[in-house]
């Protein structure tokens, strides 16, 4: 179990633009794993309004609970290894288990974690590899029909992450793009298909 502040730069790219980066950093289809993210909140969506996410992250074998919180600089991210039987549990809506994302849950959100209820997942193929003084990280994402391309640098700083990735993407002639993280674009397309939903009704 652990807490740390993550702090990062991401920027969304077209299909070509992701390859583009491949091939600069001869990246191939094998340095690429995949890992899966199945998100939560309450039916108010009493997380996310706190600026927060909760998800379950698949990995391999290995299934991760995760609350990230907002920070003074990123955000803290707190990580509780589950078991099979754990992870079951959550997704069946029948037991959260004991532990630091509870607390922080209970603590500091004033969140019941019986009030959760499975949103969805988004699927991620990624591949990683340090670059200068953070780490690069390319992700093609699929999700409620919709698949994106986004490039992640990771540091110690916001300063630095921002540099970073700055200057690649002036060295690549790639557009800087507002970028939001991957739970505010999973909800803002599950949205979308509300909306449409609604107005077909």
């Amino acid at each position: 179990m652990s807490s740390e502040t993550e702090i990062e730069k991401k920027n969304l790219l077209t299909k070509e633009e992701f390859e583009q980066l491949c091939d600069r950093f001869n990246v191939n289809e094998d340095q690429f794993s995949r890992q899966a993210n199945t998100y939560f909140d309450t039916e108010q969506g009493a997380i996310r309004e706190e600026g927060a996410a909760l998800r379950i992250r698949k990995k391999n074998k290995d299934m991760v609970l995760t609350l990230k919180q907002p920070a003074e600089e990123g955000l803290l991210e707190t990580n509780q290894p589950l078991s099979a039987d754990e992870t079951e549990a959550v997704m069946a809506g029948r037991m959260f288990p004991e532990g630091e994302v509870k607390k922080a849950l209970t603590e500091s959100l004033h969140i019941d974690p019986e009030n959760l209820k499975q949103l969805g997942t988004l699927e991620t193929t990624r591949a990683q590899f340090p670059f200068k003084t953070g780490v690069l990280f390319l992700d093609h994402s699929t999700y409620l029909d919709v698949e994106d391309f986004e490039i992640e640098i990771e540091g110690t700083s916001e300063k630095e992450v921002e540099s970073l990735l700055d200057e690649l993407l002036k060295e690549e002639k790639i557009p800087e793009r507002s970028t939001p993280n991957k739970i505010k674009r999973f909800f803002q397309r599950k949205q979308e298909l509300n909306d449409f939903d609604e107005h077909r009704s």
